[in-house]
């Protein structure tokens, strides 16, 4: 049986992975032609929403290393033991309550704060399964449409042809 480990490494690999999603997503988007956008469409808003998520993860990166034992302990066991799909649905929660100002953004300052309260929200939602935590967590975050805008109601141009998540 695989041990549900985390490494700092690991935590910089995916929200460095997370960042180039984001960084994808906006360059597929910008490829896309105008007809694939309905008319309520706001390219500024979500180009400055996946700005404030990019700023967000930025800030988080340098302070991987001062993520207290705990915690990654923490994150290695609900990558190993919860369902990427709840994982990610209370990610994009977090994230978009950061990056509207909805929550108090100036508690998640750090790497640590940031995953203790991923850690804390899963635990109230989440239902328990199985399978490799390095490889759980890389599937918390899809790589095409990242930040689920290509979803949203607004939107709706749909995900490029092509793309693989």
């Amino acid at each position: 049986m695989t041990k549900p480990e985390i490494s700092y490494c690991d935590i910089r690999d995916w929200l460095a992975g997370l960042a180039a999603a984001i960084e994808l997503d906006q360059i597929r988007v910008d490829a896309l032609p105008k007809e694939r956008f309905p008319p309520q469409y706001d390219d500024g808003s979500w180009r400055l929403w996946r700005k404030e998520h990019l700023e967000f993860i930025a800030r988080l990166l340098p302070t991987i290393d001062e993520i207290p034992p705990p915690t990654l302990k923490q994150i290695g066991r609900l990558a190993f033991k919860y369902e990427s799909a709840v994982v990610n649905g209370i990610l994009l929660g977090i994230l978009a309550d950061v990056a509207s100002k909805d929550c108090a953004y100036e508690e998640l300052t750090t790497a640590g704060l940031f995953l203790n309260e991923l850690i804390r929200r899963v635990l109230l939602k989440g239902v328990p399964v199985a399978g490799d935590a390095r490889d759980r967590i890389t599937r918390w975050v899809p790589v095409t449409d990242p930040l689920g805008i290509a979803q949203d109601t607004e939107c709706l141009y749909g995900v490029p042809s092509g793309c693989v998540n």
